[in-house]
């Protein structure tokens, strides 16, 4: 099922990224290279981080073409996207959960202490955005005040802690899910958002 749920995550994220590019007037290999970075980006940079080989998309190569398949329909179907803004906000909370579970439970195999496990589920969620909004010059959404890296630190706090009570790896997963998407989700509809650190006067 969580492999299920990468491969929709993955699409999603794919789809949004193509959006993106497009807002940059980036050609047919720039979107496929923003739609690669944000999708699979997270785990590479975790991987990268962590010395873990082989990379997901160098093992599953199919990874690769279903991101820039998805990109490149994106690309053609912009204006009805733009309809579905909701859907893919959703669709990109429940990314964020995923990739976050499946970076603690790939910390979690090479025996990591539990904050860097944390810190893994956070990379992998949170890592891929901030790559593709580098890569098209904008200020990272995981620096502004919407509620993400934090929801992806709650949902890998509730993967960790259900597992080190000994409530098994599937309860850890289902617990966690539910409570990082919830999250997020309740964010995005009632508009929570972190504080901001505003500072504008001049060192010199």
């Amino acid at each position: 099922m969580l492999h299920i749920l990468y491969i929709i995550a993955i699409t999603a994220e794919a789809m949004t990224a193509a959006l993106s590019a497009g807002r940059r007037d980036m050609d047919w290999v720039g979107v496929c290279i923003i739609a690669w970075v944000t999708a699979l980006g997270g785990g590479t940079v975790r991987n990268v981080l962590f010395g873990h080989y082989p990379m997901s998309w160098v093992e599953h190569p199919e990874y690769l073409v279903i991101t820039a398949v998805a990109a490149l329909l994106a690309a053609f179907i912009a204006s009805i996207m733009t309809k579905l803004k909701k859907l893919f906000l959703y669709l990109d909370a429940l990314g964020l959960v995923v990739f976050t579970i499946i970076g603690c439970q790939v910390a979690q195999e090479i025996h990591l202490p539990y904050l860097i496990v944390l810190f893994s589920g956070m990379i992998t969620g949170c890592a891929g955005g901030v790559l593709r909004d580098v890569l098209c010059n904008e200020v990272p959404f995981l620096f502004r005040k919407e509620i993400y890296a934090s929801a992806a630190i709650v949902t890998g706090a509730v993967y960790i802690g259900v597992e080190h009570f000994h409530g098994g790896e599937m309860l850890a997963t289902i617990s966690a899910a539910v409570v990082g998407l919830a999250l997020r989700l309740l964010s995005i509809r009632f508009e929570w958002h972190m504080p901001k650190f505003v500072y504008r006067d001049e060192w010199h």
